[in-house]
């Protein structure tokens, strides 16, 4: 299943919990009218007066839209909460944000991991937190977007796994990641509280009921209420029950799914094995002890708890390993007992003669099919590239990635014009807003970045995501200003200049805003059309110098969208702003899977139409696909000698 087929598969469980969670609801509120209408007497030609004043039908729609309202209103308070994203829900569990300088060799092993699957799947880096009080194996990954993703792991899981074995988990969190499982789950969360959350009014009522009945005999009211309350608890575990049968319909095929993912990305199915394994064979298997899995359960790696059969919303450990490794025994399961010391990481230097470049100023030959194919879908190369990168990047762009203070400097550095024409205004206007000493250091990290190859610029601004992120919202809008004024001021707009700041204003917006409440309204066909023939229109005429070979890759661009593309009419000299382009953006990311990939098909065809793709054409790509939410990793080819 490709990136564009999983999202549609994610966007359709959406709607179909929607339609569940709907008869659900209707479900319990008529089971609650039942019980409140049998134990008011409504039903009863010699009780109903007694308790509801003559009036049985009135009390029975008020239960009705209470019950309604009640349920509803959990469901909407438990995803306002979650609306923060994917570290608060981490955060809420118990997790501990990881630094991003952190010092400690387990949680920096684990912070390399992550940087290293970001960087091969092509997303922000996700923030990291460890659950210090869970020794059990297990971790997750929460968000709405790869752009507010947060991936935790339990401290028994940094202490009992290997790096072989921790990349094999952390790709399968990736998997829900790049998948949009993590939109779908969060939504879960939110949706299935409404529900869950009568099985704990059922027992506060049945506890205030049996404690008043025995506090006073001659109190009428306390059997109705322990009624009640007796009939609200055994809702309330029926909704439980559907809510469990819920989750493990959703969730089962995807856990094996990711599994599966896990190996393509790392090419060796022993490291999410053998952590699975230590699952079968730890004390703690992967059960939280300090937090309710109940909630979570769907969102784990682990299931979290002892549920087994019809509620369980893993598929049985052993078949998981089975799948992987198809000749284990159960009797095999290892001990574990153990701690594996945390692999060296191998220094910057012993890997700068052996980075693998991603394409180079030489002739080399690309399909563009195959770009899109690689859409969500990193594998080895990329994560072992990725590796590469991370450690050969400079270290003082390194340590200012990760720090909160000086990732905003390296953030602005990464928006300059690459050419210098520009670059004087722009420290000017730096140096009026920051002052001379931070505009210095500005100027030092757009040195050091000219100095290194295109491949190292989208990895570092991913890096510099959690850093930025931990800065207040109004210094996150100061610092998205000012990158704007600062590709606009000379009057034009380069794109790829352009898509680091459309990067930047996304991840940024949605830090402050997670849920992403704030997105454009659905556009008619016609301008969804104008919007995809604009950035044909841009791409082609910034890859090719002369007009008559952009206007011909523009054309074979153009084909694969339909002949309808081609009777889209664009000035010949197309001013394009940050607002144009924007807006443009904004109502291309409301196409679907097939209208995004036939969209990406037809960008990458004119990039590569004269078979000759450089460095700088494939990291626009890279961009371009980020801006529209479809992560690619890094373009590897190989390199043709020229003739």
């Amino acid at each position: 299943m490709n990136f564009f087929d999983a999202q549609d598969r994610a966007r359709r469980a959406s709607k179909w919990l929607v339609v569940v969670y709907v008869l659900a609801t209707a479900l319990i509120v008529v089971g609650v009218t039942l019980i409140v209408g049998f134990a008011f007497g409504v039903f009863s030609s010699s009780g109903s007066s007694a308790y509801t004043g003559g009036d049985p039908t009135r009390l029975l729609v008020i239960t009705a839209v209470a019950t309604t309202l009640f349920i509803f209103g959990a469901s909407l308070f438990k995803t306002s909460v979650l609306s923060g994203g994917g570290g608060r829900v981490a955060a809420q569990l118990g997790g501990t944000l990881v630094a991003a300088d952190v010092s400690d060799p387990r949680r920096r092993e684990l912070r390399n991991v992550v940087e290293e699957m970001a960087i091969a799947s092509g997303v922000p880096v996700p923030e990291i937190y460890v659950l210090e009080e869970e020794s059990g194996i297990n971790a997750f990954a929460a968000g709405f977007s790869p752009a507010d993703a947060a991936i935790a792991v339990t401290r028994g899981t940094l202490e009992r796994l290997n790096r072989d074995e921790l990349q094999g988990v952390i790709a399968h969190e990736f998997s829900h990641i790049l998948n949009g499982d993590m939109r779908l789950n969060i939504r879960m969360m939110g949706v299935l509280f409404g529900i869950m959350a009568l099985t704990l009014i059922g027992r506060m009522i049945t506890r205030g009921g049996f404690h008043a009945n025995i506090a006073s005999s001659r109190n009428r009211g306390a059997p109705v209420i322990l009624l009640v309350g007796v009939g609200l608890a055994i809702l309330g575990a029926i909704g439980m029950f559907f809510a469990r049968m819920i989750k493990a319909a959703v969730s089962r095929q995807r856990e094996f799914l990711a599994d599966a993912s896990a190996v393509q990305f790392t090419r060796q199915s022993a490291g999410i094995a053998n952590a699975l394994k230590k699952i079968g064979g730890f004390s703690e298997s992967s059960h939280l002890q300090a937090t309710d899995p109940e909630e979570v359960s769907h969102m784990l790696f682990g299931t979290g708890s002892s549920l087994v059969g019809l509620f369980a919303t893993h598929p049985p450990l052993l078949e998981r390993i089975r799948a992987l490794d198809p000749n284990f025994d159960e009797k095999d399961y290892p001990q574990v007992d153990a701690m594996p010391e945390p692999a060296a990481d191998i220094g910057a230097d012993a890997v700068t003669s052996g980075l693998a470049p991603g394409p180079a100023s030489g002739t080399t030959v690309v399909f563009p099919e195959t770009i899109v194919e690689s859409v969500g879908h990193p594998e080895v190369e990329h994560v072992e590239y990725a590796r590469r990168v991370r450690q050969a990047i400079p270290e003082i762009l390194y340590d200012a990635a990760h720090s909160t203070e000086f990732a905003v400097l390296l953030t602005l550095a990464l928006v300059l014009d690459r050419s210098g024409e520009s670059l004087s205004r722009q420290l000017a206007l730096i140096d009026d807003r920051m002052g001379e000493q931070r505009t210095r250091l500005v100027h030092k990290y757009y040195d050091e970045l000219a100095a290194i190859g295109e491949e190292f610029r989208l990895p570092l601004l991913e890096i510099s995501f959690p850093s930025l992120k931990l800065r207040p919202a109004p210094q996150l809008s100061y610092l998205v200003d000012l990158a704007s004024r600062l590709i606009e001021i000379d009057g034009k707009v380069d794109l790829y200049e352009f898509c680091f700041y459309r990067i930047l204003m996304i991840n940024l917006g949605l830090a402050i805003d997670p849920s992403g409440g704030g997105r454009s309204p659905r556009a008619p066909k016609r301008e969804l059309r104008q919007a995809a023939v604009n950035l044909l229109a841009i791409v082609a005429d910034q890859g090719h110098a002369d007009s008559a070979r952009s206007q011909q890759a523009f054309e074979a661009g153009a084909k694969l969208l339909g002949d309808w593309a081609l009777d889209v009419e664009i000035d010949s000299k197309p001013k394009y702003t940050v607002r144009i382009l924007n807006h443009s953006l904004d109502l291309l990311l409301q196409l679907k899977g097939k209208g995004r990939r036939k969209l990406l098909r037809a960008v990458s065809e004119i990039a590569d139409h004269d078979n000759h793709l450089t460095s700088v054409e494939a990291e626009l790509l890279r961009v371009i696909c980020a801006t529209l939410d479809c992560p690619l990793p890094p373009i590897l080819v190989h390199k043709v000698p020229d003739s």
